[in-house]
């Protein structure tokens, strides 16, 4: 019974943040802003969920996790609400992007400690972590097709009332929830740590959205701030200004942190967590695979809508296979986790997902028919269905249970960080074209694809 409320909140965020891509045209069409526009909302609802995500994990130990997971709950479903409401891209970034990614910083990282607390032993955590990550990747996966429908049918505001009517549904069952007992913690929140990463990762993907408009290295606008022009055409980009920022606050982050523990003070996160192999090479791995997921998403989507002309309805039934790949691995979590370690599991799981890239970038064109790209999104989502469940289970049972609050706002940081990510790289490569088409479309899941390299790499380094 305590699965089923945990993995309906995680589909309904993970729906959340791919839902917008099929319909970014009616949206951008209707509050009177641009497919950029749009992408920046997208980009940062992730970017807030991500940047949030360890404070909320904290706070689930101070104030209890079946509490923080229905204060999230609430606070998700005013932000959808007034998105529902929203005449203008002002009210849909308060309601979409800020609330609906502060609530989700709240109630997911709760799912996650609530799972591990709960399992006895690694192949039952793997059957729930399979169920609530297969329930997330459905999430993403049918968020284009459910999205699309909803939105050509009833329109773009009927998706966030769906949103409202399913927090509502998920309320009434985590009511029910009856929470272990936590160990016992000390009831200090670290205000400045949580100030100090919040603002780092925001900068840093801040700047990468950054590159769309101004370009990666040399600035292909005047950079301005209240009139003012702080970077000129020729020089260096912003996104580095942006980028700089955030390390630096990472780095004055993690100094803050040595230093409050050094004193007998607990810090918002131990730093002694990211000096271990196996969990930092995992996070990279979780980074990675939401990066290219939903990069991926986006930029089939894009591609699509602005190349082939699909309405809402087409984009997401084009993305089925990639549904179908994600939800047969993920339901085959617990048999594939008796018979194979999780490193293993990750490992392939990358390489089925590059495969999946190239058959894309091989068979799909802008004039070739619609079962073009089954085989390539078929094994895109399949490899991904099979890494998800694998590095959380891999990330999550290296902690007893009195650290779960801490690791599992990292981990799921690192992911939603993915998200962001993905989305803003995918779309600053489609907007550094001239023109959207088949080269642009392919320079996009190029890049993609040398990120999944780069994460089967970490995966390669993980110790037996």
């Amino acid at each position: 019974m305590i699965v089923l409320p945990l993995a309906l909140a995680q589909f309904v965020a993970s729906y959340a943040a791919t839902t917008m891509t099929v319909a970014v045209s009616d949206i951008a069409a209707d509050l009177g802003t641009t497919v950029i526009g749009v992408q920046t909302a997208i980009t940062v609802f992730t970017l807030t969920m991500a940047s949030l995500m360890v404070p909320g994990s904290k706070l689930s130990d101070l104030l209890g996790r079946k509490r923080c997971f229905l204060a999230g709950l609430a606070v998700y479903g005013a932000g959808a609400l007034l998105a529902s409401l929203a005449h203008g891209p002002g009210l849909l970034i308060l309601g979409y992007s800020v609330l609906e990614g502060i609530g989700s910083a709240l109630m997911i990282p709760p799912i996650y400690i609530l799972i591990t607390v709960t399992s006895p032993d690694l192949q039952s955590r793997a059957r729930a972590f399979g169920v609530v990550s297969g329930a997330g990747a459905l999430g993403a996966a049918a968020g284009p097709l459910v999205g699309g429908l909803v939105t050509t049918w009833l329109g773009w505001r009927a998706s966030f009332l769906l949103q409202v009517l399913l927090v509502g549904l998920i309320v009434l069952l985590a009511v029910r929830v009856t929470e272990p007992p936590a160990p016992p913690r000390e009831k200090e929140f670290d205000v400045a740590g949580a100030v100090l990463s919040a603002a780092g990762l925001f900068f840093v993907v801040f700047g990468v959205l950054q590159a769309g408009t101004y370009g990666w290295l040399v600035s292909r606008a005047d950079f301005a701030v209240g009139g003012v022009v702080l970077l000129h055409a020729g020089g260096v980009s912003p996104v580095w200004l942006f980028a700089g920022i955030g390390a630096l606050c990472l780095l004055v982050f993690f100094a803050h942190v040595r230093a409050r523990e050094r004193v007998g003070r607990e810090p918002l996160v131990p730093p002694g967590l990211f000096r271990d192999r196996v969990t930092g090479l995992g996070l990279a791995t979780q980074h990675v695979q939401w990066l290219v997921l939903q990069g991926s998403f986006f930029v089939v989507a894009v591609f699509l809508q602005q190349v082939r002309g699909y309405d809402a309805i087409e984009t997401g039934l084009m993305l089925t296979p990639a549904t179908i790949g994600i939800l047969g691995a993920s339901a085959a979590a617990g048999r594939l986790a008796r018979r194979h370690s999780q490193r293993r599991l990750v490992r392939a799981g990358f390489v089925i997902a590059i495969a999946g890239l190239v058959l894309v970038l091989l068979l799909v064109r802008s004039d070739s028919g619609v079962a073009s790209a089954v085989p390539g999104l078929f094994l895109l989502g399949a490899g991904v269905g099979i890494m998800l469940t694998a590095s959380v289970n891999l990330v999550q049972s290296r902690f007893p249970d009195s650290a779960q609050g801490d690791i599992s706002g990292v981990s799921r940081s690192a992911s939603n960080l993915g998200s962001s990510v993905g989305t803003a790289l995918a779309g600053s490569v489609l907007a550094g074209t001239p023109h959207l088409g088949g080269r642009s479309f392919a320079l996009a899941l190029t890049t993609l694809a040398v990120a999944a390299v780069a994460g089967l790499v970490a995966a390669l380094l993980l110790p037996e």
